[in-house]
């Protein structure tokens, strides 16, 4: 028999504590190893040894130079790794269910109504040929089988005005080249939002469009999130874009994870050099003469890692010894919540192209 709750007292009544209920992760993904056996018999690692949960609701930014590994976990996550690409170890569990166990056809139930995903680039995501509407009103079908035709070509309307598509009636008849860069992310957005999905994932959604056209498209991704009530992970590397939306980051180097925080462990006290390095690089005003800093060097090719710490020979940190180059750092847990894959994380410094600041 289980001993009886503590009692507390309020001065009148003895009460019994409430607990308080631990929110069950959306997404969790746990040791995720990702690469393609070459012709030779060698083994390429793309993604390795990945861990993280998604809360409901939460926004998580997966943060990181192109090649790090952030869109080849969100294609892992989705079961549609493109051969030669094969997911070696790990779990990946959405609402409890193992993704890695189930048949395709369960994939692809699970894909466009629970999960959905927002690409790069709207006009290869949308068929050149169909129109759009339709192209959204075939989401619903696949999905909702039970809408008439009639109650979906309302619902596509619906979507699109949400989402801020003008005169939508008249647009979802009109073809992809006939939208705008911008309005054809929304046209992607409507799409990913029309079966309520628990989890967005959006892969750089803003990189083709012009600034201004950023800022609306996020604004419109916010707030399909928040109709939606959904979970989402943004895949950027814009860090302008992951203080806005994020409420916790990974940032992701050579495959691994390499530091994860809220957003402001990450922006007020980063502690990984490459953090520092990526924030550091950030121009914070426009005084004359002022540069950008860079850091030092290019990611290493996957085939062609270092065997010690993968950011070891772009590293600028006076700590940095023999074990950078020997051992590869896992993450430490330095607060709940909070972790960093370094050697040397109080002795951290930023990293930039003329050495340590």
């Amino acid at each position: 028999m289980r001993p009886p709750l503590p009692l507390e007292s309020n001065g009148d009544v003895d009460t019994v504590p409430v607990p308080v209920p631990v929110p069950v992760p959306v997404l969790e993904v746990e040791h995720l190893t990702v690469g393609y056996d070459t012709p030779e018999g060698d083994r390429v690692l793309l993604v390795q040894d990945v861990s993280f949960a998604l809360l409901p609701g939460e926004v998580l930014c997966l943060v990181g130079e192109s090649g790090s590994g952030k869109s080849v976990t969100s294609l892992a996550v989705l079961g549609l790794l493109p051969a030669p690409l094969e997911l070696f170890s790990g779990t990946i569990r959405f609402r409890g269910r193992d993704v890695t166990a189930m048949t395709e056809a369960e994939r692809r139930a699970m894909r466009g109504n629970e999960i959905a995903m927002v690409f790069q680039d709207p006009m290869t995501a949308l068929n050149p040929v169909r129109r759009v509407g339709r192209q959204i009103a075939r989401a619903l079908a696949v999905h909702q089988p039970e809408l008439s035709r009639t109650q979906r070509a309302e619902r596509v309307v619906e979507l699109l005005a949400s989402v801020g598509v003008p005169q939508p009636a008249d647009r979802a008849r009109g073809y992809p080249h006939e939208w705008s860069g911008g309005m054809r992310q929304r046209a992607v957005i409507a799409m990913a939002i029309a079966n309520q999905p628990d989890l967005l994932i959006a892969d750089e959604p803003t990189t083709a469009l012009d600034s201004t056209v950023q800022a609306q498209v996020i604004d419109t991704l916010a707030q399909a999130r928040a109709m939606a009530d959904a979970a989402m992970m943004l895949i950027t590397h814009d860090l302008g874009l992951v203080a806005q939306v994020a409420d916790r980051v990974a940032i992701m180097y050579s495959g691994r994870i390499v530091e994860t925080g809220s957003v402001l462990d990450i922006f007020d006290d980063a502690q990984h050099p490459y953090t520092q390095g990526l924030l550091a690089s950030i121009l914070t005003s426009a005084r004359a003469g002022e540069r950008a800093v860079a850091i030092a060097g290019s990611p290493p090719l996957p085939v062609r890692r270092p065997p010690g710490c993968a950011f070891a020979p772009r590293c600028a940190n006076p700590a940095k010894d023999q074990r950078c180059v020997t051992d590869v750092p896992t993450l430490q847990l330095l607060a709940p919540g909070r972790a960093a894959a370094c050697h040397h994380q109080s002795g951290a410094v930023a990293v930039t192209s003329e050495g340590p600041r």
